[in-house]
């Protein structure tokens, strides 16, 4: 049924402004804006083809789960990178983290951060 639909993930955040910033500036994302019913709506171009939406929401509630996987080459080297760009590093119970933040527990790698509207979003190394 929706062997041909060009499907796309999406998510809120409380701030869009902020978000682009982020998304745009921070991350390094190709970002667009476009207004729908008085809403700005954003669109993140990610490589491969992939789509994400991010809508505002008044009463934002931050994903409690990661919605976005960033998989890396050297996990080592984008979890510097993003910290030299102001990103901090969340640190889960159950997950053994080193100093960088970054899980080694035997699968990927994976290191998890938040947008400004506090989604978790992750770089991983050795995964997908």
């Amino acid at each position: 049924m929706f062997k041909d639909t060009e499907a796309f993930s999406s998510f809120a955040v409380d701030d869009t402004e902020r978000a682009k910033e982020f998304y745009g500036g921070t991350l390094g994302l190709e970002v667009s804006e476009r207004s729908m019913e008085g809403h700005r709506l954003l669109t993140l171009r990610l490589a491969g083809g992939g789509v994400v939406m991010i809508y505002p929401k008044g009463d934002h509630t931050p994903a409690s789960f990661t919605v976005l996987n960033f998989p890396v080459d050297d996990i080592d080297r984008a979890v510097d990178e993003l910290g030299r760009r102001g990103v901090t590093f969340e640190r889960y119970p159950g997950f053994h983290q080193d100093d960088k933040g970054i899980a080694r527990n035997g699968g990927p790698q994976i290191a998890w951060f938040t947008d400004p509207a506090g989604n978790v979003l992750s770089v991983l190394q050795g995964g997908a």
